[in-house]
């Protein structure tokens, strides 16, 4: 008899792209990849932090590269995407919110809202596959997407209608690109502390809430994704696409 081996979790000799790596999930996501040997480009609106986050990652002998990206400029983000070498890994974790009441949202917020987290990943993840089917690669795209991406939330129905829309275009397309050997999946949180999060966690109310409604108890914090990016991005997940990976505490499970 022999016994079966684990599939690798190495990413040496695989180039990632990690967008809205400028803080929170992002980086972290982009920290997670170059810890198991990824050659990874980080991207963000702000350069700055970019570089800074770079300086740190090269400390400890990681290879970073950095890309001033804003992927609501979808023509931009092709052409850049095309003018490079393939990226054999995505991570999409560019987003924002605009919380209100339903009746209360404002069109302006919404359209922001969608033009990031659903125009912006849809048209990025086209982009880096176009790349990946003409240099006939396979491949692995994450997008970041959230629990709120398969249930609904109190003030968060234009950020819960993105995110399903998330879900929807990521099953598609992994239905299309699946004979190319190119994976979609999405990984889905709960609340992350984060700064971006912090107002959240800030008011007694609002947290109380949150924590009652995960059952481990607890909130989450950055590195609680970094272990489910790196399974999706390695060939330990080689046959999981079209898939939302939930890491939620057991908030959806109720």
């Amino acid at each position: 008899m022999t016994l079966p081996r684990t599939p690798s979790f190495s990413l040496k000799g695989k180039r990632a792209l990690v967008v809205g790596a400028s803080s929170g999930i992002g980086s972290a996501c982009a920290v997670a990849l170059a810890e198991h040997g990824a050659d990874v480009t980080i991207a963000a609106r702000r350069k700055n932090r970019l570089l800074k986050i770079a300086d740190e990652m090269r400390i400890e002998e990681w290879n970073v590269n950095t890309l001033e990206m804003d992927v609501a400029n979808v023509e931009e983000t092709a052409a850049t995407i095309a003018g490079g070498e393939p990226f054999d890994i995505l991570v999409n974790s560019a987003g924002l919110a605009k919380h209100s009441r339903s009746l209360d949202t404002l069109e302006k917020d919404f359209d922001t809202v969608f033009e990031i987290n659903l125009k912006g990943a849809y048209f990025l993840t086209q982009a880096v596959a176009k790349s990946l089917f003409t240099a006939g690669k396979p491949g692995s795209l994450i997008n970041i997407s959230s629990q709120m991406g398969l249930v609904g939330g109190q003030e968060r129905a234009a950020y819960c209608s993105s995110k399903h829309a998330v879900e929807g275009f990521t099953k598609a397309m992994a239905i299309e690109f699946g004979s190319a050997h190119i994976r979609v999946n999405t990984i889905c949180p709960t609340f992350i502390l984060t700064d971006m999060t912090r107002a959240t966690f800030e008011d007694p109310e609002k947290r109380s809430w949150i924590e009652n409604k995960i059952k481990l108890g607890r909130v989450g914090n950055v590195e609680d994704i970094m272990g489910a990016v790196v399974y999706l991005a390695s060939d330990a997940s080689s046959l999981v696409t079209g898939s939302a990976l939930l890491i939620d505490g057991g908030w959806t499970a109720g």
